[in-house]
C-alpha cells in the first residue's frame, strides 16, 4: 500500500511575511498567531492546536540563524535527516523556547516552559488601598499653619481573626484541586502550561470555616481620627502623606498610604505669589499729590506707609517680611501693596469749582508717552 505524501507549508507562509523579513518582524507575526491560534482561547476548535503547532515549529526554525539558513537552502529536507541539521523538536531540543517564554509571559502572564518545572505558591498577603483626604483651609490656616483633627472611614484588620479570614480556633487548609501548590500544570503537546489555580488564587488553601466577625475578608471597615498639623507656608494642592494610614491589606498585608489633600481658600483683598502677598490700595487724588501716610491691615496686625507727594497711581510699596513664612525654613516674603489713585464718579458744584481753579493752575500736555514708562511699572513689579 502506498503511504500518502503530506505536503508541509512553507514556514515564511505560515509565519505571513516575507522571505527577507528581519526578526522583529518575525516575532511580531508570531506573536499575533499565537494568540490567534492559542488552545486555550479556541477551546471549540480542535484545528486551533494544529495551527498552533504549525507557527510555533517554523518560528522555532526562522528564529534560529543556523537553522533558517538551512531551511532557505535546503528547505523542509534540511530537517529530514538527509539534508543535515536534524528536526528541531528531537535531538537539540526548541531552540526557541526562550524567546516563545518571553512571549507566552507577554501574551497570556502565565509561566511557560518546555516541561520543566517553575512558579511559586502566591502569597495571600495584599498591600492595602491608600486613602485621600481633601482638606479645606482658611487662608489664614495656610499662612500660620494648623492642626485639625479628620475622621476617615477605612479597612482595619480584623481583631478577631488577626487577619487570617478563619474562625477563631480555625485555620485555612490545603486547596484539594492544586494540592497545595497554588498551580495546575496542562500538558498540550510538548507544550506544558502552569496556570493560577482558579480555587485557591494561587495561595494554596482555602478558608473552609471563616471568621464570624469579617466572614472571612480579613478586614473589618471603622472610623478613625488622626490629627493632621499643616505646617505654616502650604500652598494650594500640597500633599500631606501619613505613612501605613491607609486601608489595611488582606490577610494581615502592610497598609497602604493616607494622602491629606490641601484645598486653600481665597483672601478677600490679598493674592499670593508665592511667598509674597500683593494686594491694591486706593487713595484719592489730594492724597497722591499732597503724601499721606496709610495704615493697612497685614495678616499680623496694622502697618503704615508713608506716600510721598506726587506719587502716581500704580506705585508699588513693600512691605519687609509681612508675607507668608517661608515653608519648612525661616525667614517670610514680603507684602506689596500697590498705590491705585481713583478718580471720582460724582462730584457736588462745590467740588467741580474748585477742581476747575485747579485745572487752570495746573497744565499737562495731553501727549502720548514714551514706552520707557511702560518699561518702569514693569519694573515696579519684577
Amino acid at each position: 500500500m502506498a503511504t500518502a505524501n503530506v505536503t508541509k507549508l512553507d514556514y515564511y507562509e505560515v509565519l505571513s511575511v516575507s522571505r527577507d523579513a528581519s526578526d522583529q518582524e518575525l516575532k511580531t507575526s508570531y506573536r499575533k498567531l499565537a494568540m490567534q491560534y492559542h488552545p486555550d482561547r479556541n477551546p471549540d476548535d480542535p484545528s486551533a492546536e494544529e495551527k498552533f503547532k504549525e507557527c510555533s515549529e517554523a518560528y522555532s526554525v526562522l528564529s534560529d540563524a543556523e537553522k533558517r539558513a538551512a531551511y532557505d537552502r535546503y528547505g523542509h529536507a534540511a530537517f529530514n535527516g538527509g539534508g543535515g541539521g536534524g528536526n528541531p523538536f528531537t535531538g537539540g531540543g526548541f531552540s526557541g523556547a526562550q524567546d516563545l517564554g518571553d512571549i507566552f509571559g507577554d501574551l497570556f502572564g502565565e509561566m511557560f516552559n518546555m516541561g520543566g518545572s517553575g512558579g511559586r505558591k502566591a502569597s495571600r498577603e495584599q498591600r492595602g488601598r491608600d486613602l485621600r483626604y481633601d482638606l479645606t483651609l482658611e487662608f489664614e490656616e495656610a499662612v500660620f499653619g494648623k492642626e485639625k483633627e479628620i475622621t476617615i472611614r477605612r479597612m482595619e484588620t480584623c481583631v478577631d481573626c488577626k487577619g487570617s479570614g478563619a474562625a477563631k480556633g480555625k485555620a485555612a487548609v490545603t486547596c484539594t484541586q492544586c494540592g497545595g501548590r497554588g498551580q495546575q500544570r496542562f500538558q498540550q503537546g510538548f507544550f506544558s502550561v502552569a496556570r493560577t489555580c482558579s480555587v485557591c488564587g494561587g495561595t494554596g488553601t482555602l478558608i473552609v470555616d471563616p471568621c464570624t466577625t469579617c466572614r472571612g475578608e480579613t478586614r473589618v471597615q471603622t472610623e478613625h481620627s488622626i490629627l493632621v498639623k499643616v505646617p505654616a507656608g502650604v500652598e494650594q494642592d500640597t500633599r500631606i502623606r501619613y505613612q501605613g494610614e491607609g486601608e489595611a491589606g488582606k490577610f494581615a498585608g502592610p497598609s497602604g498610604d493616607l494622602y491629606v489633600v490641601l484645598n486653600v481658600k481665597a483672601h478677600k483683598f490679598f493674592e499670593r505669589d508665592g511667598d509674597d502677598l500683593h494686594c491694591v490700595m486706593p487713595i484719592s487724588f489730594p492724597q497722591a499729590a499732597l503724601g499721606t501716610e496709610l495704615e493697612i491691615q497685614t495678616l499680623e496686625g496694622p502697618a503704615s506707609i508713608k506716600v510721598p507727594e506726587g506719587t502716581q497711581s500704580g506705585k508699588a510699596f513693600r512691605l519687609r517680611g509681612k508675607g507668608v513664612p517661608h515653608l519648612n525654613s525661616h525667614g517670610k516674603g514680603d507684602l506689596i501693596v500697590e498705590i491705585r489713585v481713583q478718580t471720582p464718579n460724582k462730584l457736588n458744584k462745590q467740588q467741580k469749582e474748585l477742581l476747575r481753579q485747579l485745572s487752570e493752575t495746573m497744565v499737562v500736555e495731553n501727549t502720548p508717552s514714551s514706552p520707557g514708562l511702560f518699561e518702569k511699572v514693569k519694573e515696579i513689579f519684577s
